[in-house]
């Protein structure tokens, strides 16, 4: 059994699904929604920190006295279909999803006995949007299912008055977050509890490590359930179960602990934004080099949409999501299950990383750029003359290919049309009897 201290906790072996999944994708989803400008931070940048462009759209575009809470029947999910989710994440090539089932704004996306009037079940949808999507995905689908949760909240009464007191009372945590913890861990079941935001308060506040001990020791997913490092000041990078570090964060060298790299599609945002623009967003081709280079280095991707006020995927999220699934179709071998090779990306042919692919013994050599030459020079493979194999994942034949000394090899890739190649933005070598 697990002690409630951090010795104890960070001591548990994280469960072998998530570090060979890869690839999550993170759904942003809330009141934040309704305004849909600028951020999802729209509360905080507009009534805390009166940022201009906030007090102007609104100004603008509402009655004096709207407040925030006049959003919320404005969140109306009416085009929400939880079937059609889960088949555009089912081709995403994703192994798991992660949705805020609440924000620092404190609205729970289902109906929370702790969150009274503010919470998708009494208001807006008037829908349990946790529970439609945790039925589709587990019906449709085999993704994990798993819960962003906020431990504060920007303007919650109790929060405000803790923190006056430096955290010496404990009336929010022990009245909302908390009891709210442990009740979407028994009404739903997720098998990540993506935890995040700790009001600058450390765990000793929030009880993080007695709500964890109970959640490996005692909850319905104990022996499933991975947790993130985001459980008070101080925790992130440092306890937990899977690090985060930062939001984007993508290190570009092996780490010696699991992590993950939470990024989104949209470069400015992680809510929708109705103004948003064409070069606002990643293309296909920033995001395999995002999913390549985070794999190599023993992380995985979780990569963010933003999704409608009124429940839709936008369309442009959905096309990326199934060019992902599109890449991972082809190229899946080399990312899913894999384990980072001695070298994570190659030291003459840059933009290109490798993977390992521990059952075959097989080294995977993930090229961004397709060269002009149809050459391909790599500076860490150590080829052996009648044992090394070279093959591109998606064409038959075997390529030929030289050894250069005791360490380099230079690859001769098959004249392609681009119609005849095996996929777009990104190609993989597999290379068998190597050193």
């Amino acid at each position: 059994r697990y002690e409630p201290t951090w010795g104890s906790l960070d001591a548990r072996p994280l469960p072998a699904w998530f570090d060979e999944a890869k690839f999550g994708v993170f759904i942003h989803w809330g009141v934040f929604s309704v305004p849909s400008f600028g951020s999802e931070w729209f509360w905080w940048y507009w009534q805390k920190e009166k940022r201009a462009p906030y007090v102007k759209f609104m100004e603008a575009n509402y009655a004096p006295g709207f407040s925030y809470e006049d959003f919320g029947p404005l969140f109306t999910a009416e085009f929400f279909d939880p079937n059609q989710w889960a088949d555009v994440l089912k081709a995403s090539g994703a192994k798991y999803v992660v949705l805020t089932s609440k924000h620092h704004e404190g609205f729970t996306l289902w109906g929370s006995k702790y969150s009274w009037n503010w919470n998708a079940v009494e208001v807006g949808p008037k829908r349990d949007l946790v529970a439609e999507l945790a039925t589709s995905i587990r019906n449709r689908t085999a993704l994990r299912f798993g819960l962003y949760h906020s431990l504060f909240e920007w303007f919650n009464p109790l929060f405000l008055e803790d923190a006056t007191s430096v955290f010496k009372t404990r009336k929010f945590p022990t009245s909302k977050s908390l009891p709210e913890l442990y009740e979407i861990v028994i009404n739903y079941q997720p098998e990540i509890i993506w935890s995040d935001g700790d009001g600058d308060a450390p765990d000793t506040y929030w009880n993080s490590t007695g709500f964890l001990a109970w959640l490996y020791n005692d909850s319905p997913v104990r022996d499933t359930v991975v947790t993130n490092d985001r459980w008070g000041v101080g925790s992130i990078c440092t306890h937990g179960g899977f690090y985060t570090c930062s939001d984007r964060y993508n290190p570009g060298h092996l780490l010696p602990h699991k992590w993950e790299n939470c990024m989104t599609i949209d470069k400015s945002s992680w809510g929708y934004r109705r103004n948003t623009q064409l070069d606002d967003y990643l293309t296909i081709e920033d995001l395999v080099k995002q999913l390549v280079e985070t794999v190599s280095c023993g992380g995985n991707l979780l990569m963010n949409i933003g999704p409608t006020h009124d429940g839709r995927i936008a369309v442009i999220s959905e096309e990326r999501l199934r060019q992902m699934g599109a890449w991972l179709k082809v190229n899946g071998e080399a990312i899913y299950g894999t384990k980072p090779w001695r070298a994570q990306n190659d030291t003459v042919a840059l933009e290109v990383w490798y993977t390992f692919s521990p059952k075959e013994g097989k080294v995977n050599a993930i090229f961004l750029n397709w060269p002009v030459s149809g050459i391909l020079e790599l500076g860490e493979p150590q080829a052996k003359l009648g044992e090394t194999q070279v093959k591109l994942v998606g064409y038959k034949e075997l390529l030929k290919w030289v050894a250069l000394g005791e360490k380099g090899i230079v690859i001769t890739l098959p004249q392609l049309t681009p119609k005849q190649l095996p996929c777009q933005w990104g190609w993989t070598l597999q290379l068998t009897g190597i050193n």
